[in-house]
């Protein structure tokens, strides 16, 4: 079970090709559905991953379903993605879909190995410095230097301590307004920082 407290209101998206949607208080994914972020800011983000990764780039995306989701709209063959994700909707992406569960950050398939991506996108779904720093373990394990992170502007300081990434300048937009703002921080010289909003 996941602990913390959720950033505020949580939203499905009837785009996703599920076999199940979430249903009433009794449905056992009822806290699985997901934050979504406007199309125009998920396409943002997915540009400066496959920019960020280069060419025949490795891409994880870490509990940042709607910027994967933009990733495979985009039908590229220069680049791969995988899915980390705690909510088992996204297995019907079969390969590209790996069970995650910030509680366990490193309890990953061994054909998962260690700096094994270009980048690596997270969204942690926790406003909690627990929650940040277990998904920060991951987040090391996983990339071979360059990090997007994208939450609240509250966690700037524990994300620059914990994985060394600044604020940058684009102000990423969800579906629903949120109740806490919302930033992107990044460890490299990205693309985010020379503009102020999509």
């Amino acid at each position: 079970k996941k602990i913390g407290n959720q950033r505020e209101e949580k939203e499905q998206d009837d785009s996703l090709p599920l076999r199940e949607k979430t249903s009433n208080s009794g449905s056992p994914h009822k806290q699985l559905s997901q934050f979504w972020y406007s199309q125009e800011t998920a396409l943002r983000l997915a540009k400066e991953a496959i920019a960020a990764a280069g060419e025949c780039g490795r891409i994880a995306c870490v509990s940042a379903p709607s910027v994967y989701q933009k990733l495979r709209e985009l039908h590229r063959e220069d680049f791969s993605i995988y899915i980390f994700e705690y909510d088992k909707r996204f297995a019907i992406y079969g390969e590209e879909f790996i069970f995650y569960d910030y509680n366990n950050p490193l309890d990953l398939p061994e054909k998962v190995a260690a700096h094994s991506f270009d980048i690596v996108i997270a969204d942690p779904p926790y406003l909690s410095e627990e929650c940040l720093r277990k998904m920060s373990e991951t987040i090391k394990y996983l990339t071979r230097g360059k990090i997007l992170l994208c939450t609240g502007a509250v966690m700037e300081e524990e994300a620059a301590k914990l994985l060394g990434v600044k604020m940058c300048k684009f102000i990423p937009k969800h579906t629903r307004t949120l109740g806490n703002e919302f930033r992107c921080y990044v460890n490299y010289d990205s693309g985010l920082d020379r503009e102020i909003s999509v």
